[in-house]
């Protein structure tokens, strides 16, 4: 049984080369040597990656916010009632 999956791995492999080396080649067919694509045709991928890493930073400075929020309620809360137990225990 271990050499038919062999079999089938090495033929997985030379298809995915054989796929690799097309790809290549006809990539390299579209873009003649010498040539570049000019700028206002490509896509700002720069500038679409800054826009999503300002909008993950105002998330994260919001999630930051609603947290630091959340726990100093919770710190306020243990305090009062660490207080009205100690207010208890003195009455």
């Amino acid at each position: 049984m271990a050499p038919v999956r062999s079999e089938a791995r090495v033929g997985i492999l030379l298809l995915l080369s054989a796929l690799s080396l097309l790809s290549a080649r006809l990539v390299g067919a579209a873009q003649d040597p010498g040539t570049a694509i000019p700028a206002e045709s490509r896509p700002c991928v720069d500038c679409h990656a800054f826009e999503f890493m300002q909008r993950a930073l105002q998330d994260l400075k919001k999630t930051a916010y609603s947290l630091d929020t959340r726990t100093e309620t919770l710190l306020l809360r243990a305090e009062k009632r660490g207080l009205c137990d100690c207010f208890h225990a003195i009455h």
